[in-house]
C-alpha cells in the first residue's frame, strides 16, 4: 500500500501539526508501507518529502505546482486547505482528512488589533474551501468528540467523524521525581502570542510563591515579558530549546500550565509531554482541551479557579504527586503513538 501524506508544512518547520505528519509518516514507513509526503518546505532522512513551490501566505502556503503521483491512500491534514485542496480537485480517492482545528482569527496580532470585517472575510473564505474537501472525503479524522461536536463545521460531518486523538512516543519521556523533590516551577510551554493565554497565567500567578518558567518564542515575547515584571510575577524566558532540554524542565516542573481559551488550541500535546514526566496539568475548560487536562490534572474557567489550583499544586506534595502518576498512566494507554497508529491503520485498510 502507498499512503500519500500532505501537510502545509513539515519538520525542521516547527509546529504541532508538522510534528503529528512525521511521526505519521514515518510510523507508517516502518510498519513497511510505501510513504511519501507532499508539503511547502521540510525533509526527512527516513521518508521521501516533496517539497512543492508556494506562494507564501503566512499560515496558508499555496501551491504553485503539484506533484503528479499517485498512492492507494490519500491523507490531507488541515488548516491550511490548500494542499487538501489539491487532493479533492484531482479527485483523488480514498482521501482521509485529519481536521486538526477551525480556523479563528485571534483579536490581535503582534499588538495589533485585527479589524472585525478582516476576521470575518478569512473565516468565510476558509470555510468555502474546506467545506467541499470535507464533502467529498471518506474518513474525517477529529482528536476529540468534544471538539467535533462544537465545531461550526466539524459538527455537520458526524457520521463520517472518526476520533483519535494525538500522541507522543512515551519512550522517549522519562518520569520525574515526586512533586515533594520539585522545584516550585510553573511550567509554558507553546508560541508566545497573545491568544495562547498567556497573560492569563501570568495575573492568575501574582502573589504565588513559584516562578513561571516560558519555553517558546513569538512576537509577544516583550509584552509578556514587561507584563509580568508590572505585576511583579517571577517570569523568566527561556525561549525555543532542544528537545532534550523540553524534557528536562517537564521532569523538574512542578506543574504545566495550557491558558489558551481560543478554538484554535484544538487538543494540547503538550499536556501528554508532561503528562508522560509524571508532571501534572491544569489545562483551559475549552473543548478538546479539557478533555486531555483532565485526565491528568484539572481544568478551569477564571483567573481566580487558575490561581486556586496552583496555589493547591504548589503546596500539596501529596495530591500532585497522585496527579503525575494518574496522568503517566493515562499516556501509556491511550496517547502512545503505537496505539493511534493501530487506530489510523484501521481506517486505511476499511477505505481501500
Amino acid at each position: 500500500m502507498k499512503i500519500l501524506l500532505t501537510s502545509p508544512y513539515y519538520p525542521p518547520h516547527i509546529g504541532g501539526i508538522e510534528i503529528h505528519a512525521m511521526n505519521l509518516a514515518r510510523g507508517m514507513k516502518e510498519r513497511g508501507y510505501s510513504v511519501e509526503v507532499i508539503s511547502s518546505t521540510g525533509a526527512d532522512e527516513f521518508v521521501n518529502v516533496i517539497s512543492v513551490p508556494c506562494i507564501p501566505v503566512p499560515y496558508s502556503p499555496i501551491p504553485l505546482k503539484f506533484p503528479d503521483i499517485n498512492g492507494d491512500i490519500y491523507h490531507s491534514h488541515i488548516p491550511s486547505p490548500f494542499f487538501a485542496k489539491n487532493i479533492r480537485d484531482r479527485n483523488c480517492k480514498p482521501h482521509v482528512v485529519t481536521y486538526h482545528n477551525d480556523v479563528c482569527i485571534p483579536a490581535r496580532v503582534d499588538g495589533k488589533l485585527i479589524p472585525g470585517f478582516s476576521k470575518r472575510c478569512i473565516e468565510f473564505k476558509n470555510e468555502e474551501i474546506v467545506r467541499p474537501i470535507l464533502d467529498k472525503a471518506e474518513v474525517i479524522i477529529a482528536t476529540t468528540r468534544s471538539y467535533a461536536e462544537t465545531s461550526p463545521m466539524l459538527s455537520d460531518y458526524m457520521g463520517k467523524v472518526a476520533i483519535i486523538p494525538n500522541a507522543i512516543h512515551v519512550r522517549d519521556y522519562q518520569p520525574g521525581v515526586n512533586a515533594g523533590e520539585r522545584e516550585k516551577i510553573i511550567l509554558y510551554v507553546g508560541r508566545l502570542v497573545e491568544y495562547k493565554g498567556l497573560t492569563t497565567l501570568i495575573r492568575a500567578a501574582e502573589g504565588i510563591k513559584g516562578k513561571i518558567v516560558v519555553i517558546g518564542d513569538g512576537e509577544d515575547r516583550t509584552r509578556f515579558k514587561n507584563f509580568s515584571d508590572n505585576l511583579g510575577v517571577d517570569l523568566e524566558l527561556m525561549g525555543r530549546v532542544k528537545f532534550s532540554e523540553l524534557k528536562s524542565w517537564m521532569r523538574k516542573a512542578r506543574v504545566l500550565v495550557l491558558p489558551s481559551k481560543s478554538r484554535l488550541e484544538a487538543f494540547g500535546i503538550v499536556l501528554l509531554e508532561a503528562m508522560a514526566c509524571k508532571t501534572p496539568v491544569i489545562a483551559s475548560r475549552i473543548p478538546g482541551v479539557e478533555e486531555i487536562g483532565i485526565e491528568g490534572g484539572f481544568v478551569f474557567d477564571t483567573e481566580g479557579e487558575l490561581s486556586y489550583l496552583l496555589s493547591l499544586l504548589l503546596e500539596d506534595d501529596n495530591l500532585a504527586t497522585k496527579l503525575g502518576r494518574r496522568g503517566r498512566n493515562r499516556v501509556v494507554k491511550k496517547y502512545d503513538w503505537g496505539k493511534i497508529l493501530d487506530k489510523i491503520e484501521r481506517i486505511y485498510r476499511d477505505c481501500i
